[in-house]
């Protein structure tokens, strides 16, 4: 099984070390992935420690925590407090999913996701593949 490409039903969004995206912290945008390399917790879905989510190396640290193990945690799942708002898919993800060939089987299944992603970008914002 690979990890490129997933989807996390905690947070309804696409995960995987091959979904583009931005640092979960609110106050940052750096350029990520969804992979387990930037996930709080350091396992899917946040492990047993943390929220899920995914932030760059600046907004997630090793915390010691009682079963030995040693996550990184977001500033929230480390100080106990409630988690962040997950950021928005990027235009680059929504332009994938919205024209790439790969992705034809996916746009024909779930119409009402396929408005809702146009609706995100706005009028003109979708390059077309050819």
């Amino acid at each position: 099984m690979g990890w490129s490409i997933g989807y996390d039903e905690q947070w309804n969004r696409d995960i995987g070390y091959g979904v583009p995206a931005t640092c979960d912290h609110p106050a940052c945008g750096a350029k990520i992935d969804r992979g387990l390399s930037f996930v709080c917790g350091s396992d899917v879905a946040g492990g047993n420690w943390g929220c899920g989510l995914f932030f760059c190396s600046a907004h997630k640290c090793l915390v010691d925590v009682a079963d030995g193990t040693h996550p990184c945690l977001c500033e929230r799942c480390a100080g106990g407090y409630d988690v962040f708002t997950p950021t928005a898919d990027t235009p680059e993800w929504i332009n994938h999913k919205l024209t790439d060939a790969s992705w034809a089987q996916w746009r024909a299944e779930y119409p009402a996701d396929v408005a809702r992603l146009h609706g995100t970008m706005g009028a003109g914002h979708v390059r077309y593949n050819t």
